[in-house]
């Protein structure tokens, strides 16, 4: 799969947040170039599992390939939801990452990182399917990040 490439229209919304995301999910991602040379994947797992009544955590395992690195990769992120189906998304030490609102099919937003700009898209696809691309761009960095969730079991 090319990361750079343009995945079909979203369908669907997801309008209860948390129900929609709880679960365990398969992901693919590719990090590349803006043009779509491809700079790294990453395959695995992310799920979603309640840690209090408005708290969801994420957290995703697999293997990573940048470059010329190959190994494990993980990370946690916590999703405290702040409507039917909107959320605010921190990291694991707390620090804020951005909103989220899936009660429509497509939902932007932004992250800056010290002097690096993230752009989030977030797509929902049909119920078992979504895709979650990232634009970052700045002096430290300029890439594509583009992830496709699809439900497992």
């Amino acid at each position: 799969m090319n990361a750079g490439s343009d995945p079909p229209p979203p369908t669907t919304a997801a309008t209860d947040l948390r129900s929609y995301l709880l679960g365990r999910w398969r992901l693919d991602r590719g990090i590349s170039t803006p043009e779509g040379g491809e700079l790294g994947t990453f395959t695995g797992t992310a799920e979603f599992t309640d840690a209090a009544p408005d708290l969801l955590r994420y957290r995703e395992e697999g293997q990573l390939r940048f470059g010329t690195h190959v190994g494990p990769a993980y990370r946690t992120l916590w999703y405290r939801t702040t409507g039917a189906a909107t959320a605010e998304v921190t990291f694991d030490h707390g620090g804020f990452f951005h909103t989220v609102d899936l009660s429509a099919s497509r939902w932007n937003a932004e992250h800056l990182c010290v002097a690096d700009l993230y752009q989030v898209e977030y797509l929902v696809r049909t119920e078992d399917t979504w895709t979650q691309r990232w634009r970052v761009t700045g002096p430290a960095k300029n890439h594509v990040i583009t992830t496709h969730y699809s439900r497992s079991g």
